[in-house]
């Protein structure tokens, strides 16, 4: 994994002063008690089934659909950035991924239920390139009837 304290000076003073996106929209919006929303993850952290092909960074290889009854095994990630440490991941795929948590939550009553789908962007990019993606999302998000969503950038 890279540590800023082993970069030289220009890389580590791109990484500190990278800009981040502004948007104008309000991100919360009223809904429903905790116990009654239907809940999705989407995750910056490059994980699929493991059956599925691996995240390149092909400008149109954005995200993958995760089954919301996937079991935590059949997860990995072929996340490339070089900055990213796995070691976490590997040890508990929840930590970045917390399918089994929210399985747990629905189980318990705190969620009233786990959405049929999941999605995992590839992060290692602009997030202005991920906009469209999210834009064409969210309307599937609704079909599935999510009202709440974990959001996990990596």
């Amino acid at each position: 994994m890279a540590r800023l304290d082993r970069m030289n000076e220009k890389e580590r003073a791109y990484l500190l002063n990278m800009p981040c996106s502004t948007y104008d929209t309000k991100p919360w919006a009223e809904g429903p008690s905790l116990s009654e929303r239907r809940v999705a993850i989407i995750t910056t952290g490059g994980i699929h089934k493991r059956d599925d092909r691996p995240f390149t960074f092909d400008p149109g290889d954005i995200y993958r659909i995760v089954p919301g009854d996937v079991e935590a095994k059949d997860l990995v990630t072929t996340h490339a950035s070089t900055n990213f440490d796995h070691s976490g991941f590997q040890q508990d795929i929840n930590v970045m991924f917390p399918i089994e948590r929210l399985k747990e939550l629905a189980a318990e009553g705190t969620i009233g239920s786990v959405a049929d789908y999941h999605y995992s962007f590839m992060g290692a990019m602009d997030p202005v390139q991920l906009e469209p993606s999210a834009r064409e999302l969210a309307p599937v998000l609704k079909k599935d009837n999510v009202d709440a969503i974990l959001l996990l950038p990596v």
